[in-house]
């Protein structure tokens, strides 16, 4: 049987489900717990949700320029060869990138996305570190706000090392800005995954979590991707996080991405059962899927 983390061909997969844009044609969650329009593991994701970041129309909202005392926002240095930057993807590896310095803290929500190409930098106003591109595997890429600063945000990254940040302007029409209302949490030590929606129980799975020699990274990351692959044995779904494998620098080619996937026998939950990844029972699956946007924070304990 085919383990995770996932491998290169589960990564370059084409066979995925295609999701409404955060500002648009949203399932509500009313809906989901209705029962209409879910089947069993059809975990693509995510039909996405904006609560804050919108106006009355479900329009995504800038956060603009514009500082409480009256400066302007540091400007962002002009990157002459973007090409030239190691790409912000599961696949890379940015060094350079500022770590994560709130591991344990929950994100709020806000959330990004790039319509095009974009520099990341170190910091505001200092160098260019990487480029973060508009897709990420086969989705959109969304990548969580940590730290806001008048005409900067500073995102969590998909890239190794584990933790790692970056700082992107807001200073043009580069960003879509939205709000996911959840959060996902694991407790490695209870085999607890637990879905919030605000500061509501949506719902708690016992799961599996990484054996010893192959522990879950913990820390904070997020939704990265959603993938269907039916050549799959052990799930025809994938959600990827924005985390890595501590122990497995690859793995069958791939990067050694973690992530959240199901599987089919109930004797892998609640025990350490895992290469790194979080082994969740169909139910809970088939909600991340259906109401999770992309780029939910999750905090891993």
């Amino acid at each position: 049987m085919t383990e995770e983390p996932f491998p290169e061909d589960v990564h370059s997969k084409k066979l995925w489900r295609k999701k409404p844009h955060y500002a648009s044609d949203a399932v509500s969650f009313t809906r989901f717990l209705a029962g209409t329009g879910m089947a069993l593991l059809a975990c693509a994701f995510l039909p996405l949700f904006v609560t804050n970041l919108v106006d009355e129309s479900g329009t995504p909202l800038s956060t603009g320029t514009a500082t409480t005392a009256g400066h302007r926002p540091v400007a962002p240095p002009a990157v002459s060869d973007l090409a030239s930057l190691p790409k912000a993807t599961t696949f890379d590896v940015i060094n350079e990138a500022p770590p994560d310095l709130q591991p344990s803290q929950a994100p709020t929500g806000h959330v990004v996305h790039p319509n095009r190409t974009i520099p990341v930098f170190s910091a505001p106003g200092k160098d260019a570190i990487a480029a973060l591109p508009p897709t990420q595997i086969t989705s959109d890429t969304w990548v969580p706000v940590i730290v806001e600063e008048p005409g900067w945000v500073q995102v969590l990254l998909p890239v190794r090392p584990n933790g790692a940040t970056g700082w992107l302007s807001t200073q043009d029409d580069s960003l879509e800005h939205a709000t996911s209302p959840y959060l996902i949490t694991v407790e490695r030590s209870s085999f607890q995954l637990s879905l919030h929606h605000g500061s509501r129980l949506i719902g708690r799975w016992t799961v599996g979590v990484g054996k010893p020699n192959a522990e879950t990274p913990p820390g904070r990351t997020f939704v990265l991707a959603s993938l269907i692959d039916p050549t799959q044995q052990f799930s025809p779904v994938i959600l990827p996080l924005g985390t890595h494998s501590t122990s497995l620098e690859t793995f069958g080619g791939g990067p050694g991405t973690t992530g959240i996937h199901g599987w089919p026998t109930p004797n892998v939950f609640g025990k350490p059962s895992s290469d790194g990844c979080i082994r969740v029972p169909a139910d809970a699956l088939r909600l991340l899927s259906t109401e999770v946007p992309l780029g939910t924070p999750v905090l891993i304990n």
